[in-house]
């Protein structure tokens, strides 16, 4: 039986590592996706941690996500409202 506010808990610190690449902190993205897929009951976020750690070495390397990383990082999240922001960005500037 999974905890509600647990499992929202998690829901926050995904999208607060979404934040935190937005933003090209790679290393609060890093902590952030961490914290998602300990907290995550469900097993939504499983995939996260990794396409983060990938993101996050993009800025890194380069000081921004790039259109791909956006793409993995949507597709780590699945549907949802997290998976809409990774799109929109993975789309660029309008």
């Amino acid at each position: 039986m999974t905890d509600g506010h647990q499992q929202r808990r998690a829901l926050t610190a995904a999208e607060q590592a979404l934040q935190a690449l937005q933003s090209a902190d790679s290393e609060r993205a890093r902590q952030a996706a961490a914290r998602a897929a300990e907290l995550d009951q469900a097993g939504i976020y499983s995939r996260f941690p990794d396409a983060v750690g990938i993101a996050a070495d993009e800025i890194d390397a380069s000081g921004a996500v790039s259109r791909s990383g956006w793409e993995r990082l949507s597709a780590a999240l699945g549907p949802g409202p997290l998976q809409a922001i990774a799109d929109l960005e993975a789309e660029g500037p309008a």
